[in-house]
């Protein structure tokens, strides 16, 4: 369940806001680590990442000199040796739901990118690139329970609302995560068909199955994975205690044991296979990332996943 080591060998802990990048420095440097490199790779196409009800698909037809290159079929055009266009029925307004967990395993990980520094800077780009196009942007923060909503609004001073609130509070501690709480929150929320970003590392009691299916049914849901590699390969380092940062409990463990070792990779392992078979009954693909993977190669992944999946 995400154990970490004792205060003498573990580091994450959310800083004062006074110590990390405000809201506004956070943006810009996104903006150019990121999103300008996004758009290098995606030709500011981000439909197969995020867009999935706001368009509606009516037909293809050769490309005209002026057309938008964005529309471009590639798979058409190169199945043809024809140029070939997708024509969209009226662009409509997208609504978003950031969907953002909070809880204490998602402190875990190296001291300089823990998995909720990961959430913070992949939810703020996803606000970012789906406000740029226009779109109303909202979020929920989770812990023990609802710890604050950002109803859904336009433009960059939501997404640095967004990140402010980010920026604010620490993962919660002391309790194991009830992720179905938070998807009956969403389910009550958003009324009209929505994109839903799911960002958690779905360390959580039992219960969110049947409610993740209600979402898919309802809305477009993307399901992002924090993980860190430490979580199911501990490296080789005599005995040392772990804290469960969720329930309290302590254990000393000896990570020089290799069948201790196995048998914790044969448990992640199967809890992966798990949580991608309760995705997979909903309709929708799990998405991984890690706390060492470059964030542009993440969202690349996800495109071409999402991509394939709605084939």
């Amino acid at each position: 369940r995400g154990g970490r080591a004792d205060p003498r060998q573990r580091g994450p802990r959310m800083v004062p806001t006074t110590g990390v990048a405000a809201p506004e420095r956070l943006l810009r440097r996104l903006e150019w680590t990121v999103v300008r490199r996004l758009d290098g790779r995606l030709q500011g196409d981000y439909r197969t990442i995020f867009r999935g009800t706001g368009v509606d698909f009516r037909d293809l037809r050769e490309y005209e000199p002026g057309d938008d290159l964005r529309h471009i079929d590639w798979n058409v055009t190169a199945r043809t040796d024809v140029p070939f266009v997708r024509e969209y029925t009226e662009d409509r307004e997208l609504t978003a739901w950031l969907l953002l967990d909070r809880s204490a395993s998602m402190a875990f990980g190296p001291t300089d990118r823990p998995k909720h520094t990961v959430l913070l800077e992949l939810a703020t780009t996803l606000a970012l690139v789906l406000a740029r196009g226009g779109n109303r942007v909202g979020a929920v923060l989770y812990g023990d329970g609802v710890d604050r909503t950002v109803p859904p609004r336009q433009g960059r001073d939501q997404v640095l609302r967004i990140a402010r609130e980010l920026l604010a509070d620490a993962p919660t501690a002391g309790h194991p995560t009830d992720l179905g709480g938070l998807l009956r929150a969403a389910l009550g929320m958003a009324r009209q068909r929505s994109l839903i970003v799911i960002v958690s590392d779905f360390v959580t009691t039992p219960g969110w199955e049947r409610p993740l299916g209600l979402l898919a049914r309802r809305h477009d849901v993307v399901a992002i994975q924090l993980v860190d590699p430490r979580e199911h390969d501990l490296p080789e380092a005599g005995l040392i205690a772990l804290t469960d940062p969720e329930t309290g409990e302590h254990v000393l463990v000896d990570t020089g044991d290799a069948e201790f070792r196995s048998r914790l990779w044969e448990l992640a392992q199967a809890r992966q296979r798990q949580l991608e078979a309760v995705a997979a009954h909903a309709g929708i693909a799990l998405h991984p990332v890690s706390t060492d993977e470059d964030l542009v190669g993440a969202l690349l992944r996800m495109a071409r996943l999402r991509s394939k999946w709605r084939r």
